[in-house]
């Protein structure tokens, strides 16, 4: 519900009939503020400079705070539904209020559909201060690591072009992710880091002919250590052989690590310092794709390898995203989705906005020349280990048949994202916290700029009142009905108005 003011209070001369249109223009005037407020805020698009993403306006880095977030996991996306989620204005809603509050300036998005609507999704993110990087695979399409050149065909591009003209114009894209640990041992890591380089080259070669700005492209990798470091200098490296097979590079490593359990866990019991001396030489940004384990199992996690991941000897990294948003199966949820609608904090949650609260934000936005002016090595085989049993060969291979033309014109009839008014902001479900208790008054708060922890988005509390609740119960709201009549009209009459303007 939005505040307004008491009219009996401020008002108690008033006829009763100036009274009912005092109180009505009030909550009119209070709507339409939001709507508006909704609607012009947002984040600043991010490029890749060296080792960082670097705000386009302000110039500060970015380092990514953030969380994964497929509500439903990968068996919830169904192709043929065209929904995703991204589509459902009302639950993105919800979902940005308890992430904004929790401090995220980014969201990872595993499964999206092209061909849906993503816009009051994005918009509702973008006024919250949070970015998104979209994976353009999905269970259903995707690079085969068993047979990959099969996979690789002009069907499967069409496919990953859609995911970039669906989100190519929302300013809080951060990056897209052309593929997730599709090399996960030594076997796969033969045939198929070539074709992992020629999906990067073709994103980057239909962003850069369709796009208005540039979107980096990159990798997330799991942490297999015995094929990461190879991983990593296979796919940073530059490749000057001819312009096509630079762009291959990838823009940025993300990288899926669970080495950290547990309270008693530390920066070098959990590895920490032998990531940080592998990527030392990185000429990309890197950062944690996944992190957060939950061992050991039933007890919320503690998430203490924050302060090791955001302090001063990993500045060199960009941050990361915590496995999961929701309660799935595999138990890594900050948060159960119930069936209702309603959701119920866990005490990972509660944690993780602790930890978070810790953070130096000043310190993690600040960026030198050496980071950004980093260049990368020439590819070659120097470059991986003896060995290994790591691919060698670094020739790109080439499009299907089809392809050029597919990037030089566009795929046929896309769904081309856009920003829109994002209208009510405030939070319509019930919200309760880990005790069980509601948490009243959740809203998202429009922010020009990205959020952070302990900024304006976080304000306000996510503990609830009162003893506790029974999450499945729903209740209805007590929102006033509106009655038609001419206050009706002049803001419908204005909001029109301020829609055409956008």
């Amino acid at each position: 519900m939005v505040a307004v003011s008491d009219p009996q209070r401020d008002c108690d001369a008033c006829a009763p009939n100036d009274l009912a249109d005092s109180f009505q223009l009030s909550r009119y005037l209070a709507a339409l503020s939001a709507f508006a407020a909704g609607a012009a805020a947002g984040v600043n698009p991010v490029v890749v400079k060296g080792t960082d993403f670097v705000d386009t306006v302000t110039n500060n880095r970015v380092m990514i705070i953030g969380v994964d977030y497929q509500p439903g996991g990968q068996a919830a996306y169904d192709p043929n539904s065209h929904k995703d989620v991204l589509s459902d204005g009302a639950v993105c809603l919800r979902d940005a209020a308890l992430l904004q509050k929790l401090g995220v300036n980014t969201i990872r998005v595993y499964n999206v559909d092209p061909t849906a609507n993503h816009d009051l999704c994005a918009s509702i993110f973008n006024a919250a201060g949070i970015y998104m990087i979209i994976d353009v695979n999905s269970p259903q399409e995707s690079i085969n690591r068993a047979d990959p050149g099969s996979s690789y065909t002009t069907d499967y591009l069409t496919r990953i072009f859609g995911i970039v003209e669906a989100f190519k114009n929302y300013p809080n894209t951060m990056a897209f992710f052309a593929a997730n640990e599709v090399m996960n041992d030594v076997d796969t890591a033969q045939a198929n880091p070539p074709y992992i380089r020629a999906v990067q080259r073709d994103l980057k070669q239909y962003i850069a002919a369709h796009s208005s700005r540039p979107i980096p492209v990159g990798y997330s990798a799991a942490d297999v250590r015995s094929i990461l470091q190879d991983t990593w200098s296979y796919l940073q490296c530059s490749d000057t052989n001819s312009t096509d097979a630079d762009l291959s590079r990838s823009d940025f490593f993300g990288l899926n690590s669970y080495s950290w359990c547990g309270a008693d866990a530390t920066y070098t019991s959990a590895g920490y310092d032998q990531l940080v001396a592998m990527f030392a030489s990185s000429t990309i940004p890197v950062f944690f794709s996944e992190y957060g384990c939950n061992k050991p199992s039933g007890k919320p996690r503690v998430f203490n390898e924050v302060q090791s991941l955001y302090g001063t000897q990993m500045t060199g990294l960009s941050g990361g995203l915590v496995y999961e948003y929701s309660q799935e199966p595999s138990d890594y949820g900050l948060v159960i989705l119930n069936n209702n609608g309603s959701v119920a904090l866990r005490g990972d949650y509660d944690n993780l906005k602790g930890q978070y609260s810790k953070l130096d934000v000043k310190l993690l936005e600040s960026t030198t020349a050496s980071q950004t002016s980093a260049q990368p090595p020439t590819c070659s085989a120097g470059l991986l280990t003896a060995g290994s049993g790591f691919t060698t060969d670094f020739t790109v291979p080439k499009q299907p048949t089809g392809a050029a033309a597919l990037i030089k014109n566009g795929i046929s009839n896309p769904k081309n994202g856009k920003i829109i008014a994002t209208g009510d902001l405030n939070v319509k479900q019930q919200v309760f916290d880990s005790q069980g208790r509601a948490v009243k008054g959740m809203a998202v708060t429009p922010l020009n700029g990205a959020n952070a922890p302990g900024g304006p988005g976080t304000s306000g509390s996510t503990t609830g009142t009162g003893t506790a609740a029974a999450p499945g119960a729903t209740k209805k709201g007590a929102a006033t009905m509106l009655h038609p009549g001419s206050l009706d009209l002049l803001v419908g009459m204005l909001i029109s108005g301020l829609v055409f303007a956008i």
